[in-house]
């Protein structure tokens, strides 16, 4: 399998770069804004399952990613590069017992920060990892239906729409329906690279 053309990888820190943002693995002084982020249901669930975890079990969580590749917990935060402001997260996850494939999550949690290419390039930057790094040949990820922003972000990053599953989500007091979107290797190949800075060191 090809492992595809030269993208942005972790430097000896772990960390991604773009144009505007960067990725860093959560540290421990994060814990206490991730706590915040995640345990506020319009900071990283408008559109989402809300569960409420306890301060020791987020951190569990956060120990336990690196070698659970299941974790939901986030894998990155997303950095504004001019003042490094704290913008949100995003994760990776094996989302099927029996399918090769690798799911992504994201959120901008700020909520003045929306709408502002943020989350796009981060995306971007975390697509480009998962293929260098993981040997699938298929990216993708699920909004609700009644999120565009959500799926049209994937969209301006290339990947398809390739189904829709109905009533597969429960949050908020009802079921929703989601769109499933997909990136193939092939697909990521030809595609124009993310505009980026190299990584870190």
């Amino acid at each position: 399998m090809s492992p595809g053309p030269p993208r942005p990888g972790p430097g000896r820190r772990g960390h991604l770069s773009g144009a505007r943002v960067r990725l860093r693995p959560p540290a421990p002084e994060d814990l206490p804004q991730l706590f915040r982020w995640m345990n506020d249901p319009e900071a990283i669930a408008p559109w989402d399952r809300f569960e409420v975890d306890s301060y020791e079990g987020m951190a569990q969580a956060l120990r336990d990613a690196p070698s659970d590749p299941r974790s939901l917990a986030p894998r990155f935060v997303v950095m504004r590069r001019d003042d490094e402001r704290p913008l949100g997260v995003v994760g990776y996850y094996l989302a099927h017992n029996a399918l090769d494939t690798v799911d992504l999550w994201y959120a901008i949690c700020l909520p003045e920060e929306r709408g502002k290419g943020y989350g796009a390039e981060a995306v971007g930057l975390l697509t480009d990892f998962v293929f260098s790094q993981q040997k699938v040949s298929r990216v993708g990820a699920v909004a609700d239906v009644e999120n565009p922003a959500s799926y049209h972000l994937l969209e301006r990053l290339g990947f398809s729409l390739e189904g829709r599953m109905r009533q597969a989500l429960f949050h908020h007091g009802q079921w929703h329906d989601v769109v499933v979107y997909g990136l193939t290797r092939e697909e990521w190949e030809r595609k124009v690279p993310t505009p980026t800075g190299p990584a870190e060191t």
